[in-house]
């Protein structure tokens, strides 16, 4: 059973990270929800096989001195960016506008921030072999 002490010492962890240049800082506090997405937006959005997203509720993002730029990416979503160097850094859908993921390689230390299950599995490119032991998320979207 978890006391409101470790509940408050959870909520206190502190992350950061920002984009390639630097030019883009971002502070979270808490636990985020850490997954692969296989989707081929994602895998457009990235240039990679695959995206790891860390989401987290977007009272607990804070963006150091500049928010990134933003596009539409799809019809239910959008991306932010490095207007400089072009680091993908976000995404957020429009049903969902209490949380935001941000892309782990953005981070300071992803290490600290497994994967928990794969997201777009039936999208999933037959050689991708990282996180095959993890609960697997189907989605409808393809773009």
């Amino acid at each position: 059973m978890e006391t409101s002490a470790t509940a408050a010492q959870a909520a206190a962890v502190e992350r950061t990270g920002g984009c390639l240049c630097g030019r883009i800082r971002y502070r979270v506090t808490g636990d985020p929800r850490v997954h692969y997405c296989h989707c081929d937006m994602c895998r457009r959005a990235t240039g990679s096989a695959f995206a790891v997203l860390a989401w987290v509720p977007c009272a607990s993002l804070s963006w150091l001195d500049e928010e990134p730029a933003s596009r539409r990416s799809s019809p239910i979503a959008r991306r932010g960016f490095c207007r400089d160097c072009g680091s993908p850094l976000t995404l957020s859908y429009d049903a969902a506008r209490d949380e935001i993921a941000l892309h782990i390689g953005s981070f300071d230390d992803p290490a600290e921030l497994p994967p928990q299950y794969n997201y777009g599995s039936s999208q999933r490119l037959g050689w991708v072999c990282c996180g095959l032991d993890l609960p697997h998320h189907d989605t409808e979207e393809r773009w």
